[in-house]
Parts: C-alpha cells; sequence; structure tokens
C-alpha cells in the first residue's frame, strides 16, 4: 500500500474527476491519493464518483480555497 497525491488544481468540471478516474486506474487496492484541487464542485463529484466505483472516501479538508479529498482505492483491479 502506498499513498499518492494528484493536483487537480486550476480545473474546473468535469475534469478533477476525470483526472483522479484515470490516476487512480493506476493505482492498487489498498493504496490511498489525496486529490487536490480548487473546484468547490468536487467536494461532491469526487466522492459520488468514488461511492459509484466502490472507493472509499477517507479524509476531506477545505483551506483556503483549496479541496483536499483522500480517496482509498478498493478492489481497483
Amino acid at each position: 500500500m502506498s499513498h499518492h497525491t494528484l493536483d487537480a488544481t486550476r480545473l474546473l468540471c468535469p475534469l478533477p474527476v476525470i483526472r483522479a478516474q484515470n490516476f487512480i486506474a493506476t493505482l492498487n487496492p489498498g493504496d490511498t491519493v489525496d486529490v487536490i484541487c480548487t473546484d468547490p464542485g468536487a467536494k461532491n463529484d469526487i466522492p459520488a464518483w468514488s461511492r459509484i466505483n466502490g472507493h472509499e472516501i477517507i479524509g476531506s479538508k477545505d483551506e483556503n480555497n483549496t479541496i483536499v479529498i483522500t480517496v482509498k482505492v478498493v478492489g481497483n483491479r
């Protein structure tokens, strides 16, 4: 298991979710990734995408117009 960071700042919907989807597809079950965004829609979009695809949101914070959503990869491959 390893931890990763994905910079999706300055991207607007739907790009943060698409970038997260493509990045998570390269990871192994149990890996985690901090998706860093500035698009406020990502606060809802990434958790919704994660639920649909069976991944787990293990953390979320919103500070100074930057959103960090931590996703745990579950059964990716």
